[in-house]
């Protein structure tokens, strides 16, 4: 039998905001790399891990996408054909959170889409806020500075009561091998106002294992982002007010969209 080629990403995901004020927040997490052909493989074969069912860990297809059911190859093989990238089908591994005991909350997952050559021809952004909304940015592969890829593109959906309505995302992205890196920043008018980032190392999925050295892992991400929230109103940072964006919605950013 072939080799499971999914994995798990064990490091740290790093927030610093440099504008109006300076903030910044560590801490460890892990992230499942997931081949989307390979969950149910992984239902099967992995310990204490299921795929849309109650376990230590899971995955739910309804956690990601339209929220509507269907299964995650088939989604994001439509946003690819929408996209006029049926190329980038042959391999797509999902970089996310998992569920721990229940409970999940992904601010950011992403798609690595691949050719049968096995080029990495497209990335997806799937942008989650705390409010139930979801957007997905579908961009073409093609500024990669050795193994660094760099892609950009206008912000399109509410996320923090702490940014505008407007702005723009750079993002630079090692895909997943031997490490994993995801770097997100985040600009208005063209001054940087937050970097985020994720960077962890190839380990295999043992459910056991990663749970007992992350026990409060989802605690962590969702009190964190309200407690954060919190600390940056002390400090003075304003608020702003809410807009409401579609429950899902995609963007194709096209060339002319992209930069350096």
């Amino acid at each position: 039998m072939k080799p499971l080629v999914s994995a798990v990403y064990v490091g740290k995901v790093v927030h610093k905001r440099s504008a109006p004020v300076r903030h910044e927040f560590t801490y460890s997490v892990f992230s499942l790399a997931l081949d989307v052909d390979e969950i149910d493989r992984l239902h099967r074969e992995v310990r204490l891990f299921s795929r849309n069912s109650w376990n230590l860990l899971s995955f739910f297809d309804r956690d990601h996408g339209a929220r509507d059911d269907a299964h995650i190859a088939t989604h994001v093989r439509g946003l690819l054909a929408a996209a006029g990238h049926e190329r980038a089908m042959a391999r797509i591994t999902l970089l996310c959170y998992p569920r721990i005991l229940g409970f999940v909350f992904n601010p950011l997952s992403v798609y690595f889409c691949h050719t049968d050559a096995g080029a990495l021809d497209v990335i997806i952004y799937e942008v989650s806020n705390t409010f139930g909304e979801r957007k997905s940015y579908i961009i073409p592969v093609s500024d990669v500075d050795g193994e660094t890829i760099r892609q950009q593109c206008p912000k399109e959906m509410y996320v923090s009561p702490f940014t505008e309505r407007t702005g723009g995302y750079k993002f630079h992205v090692v895909s997943p091998g031997a490490r994993v890196f995801v770097g997100v920043d985040f600009f208005e008018r063209d001054v940087l106002v937050l970097k985020t980032y994720f960077s962890g190392e190839r380990r295999s999925i043992n459910a056991a294992r990663l749970v007992a050295s992350h026990p409060l892992m989802m605690l962590k991400v969702i009190a964190g982002i309200h407690f954060e929230a919190v600390r940056l109103w002390w400090k003075g940072v304003p608020l702003v007010e809410r807009h409401t964006s579609p429950r899902y919605s995609f963007s194709v950013v096209s060339p002319a969209k992209r930069g350096s």
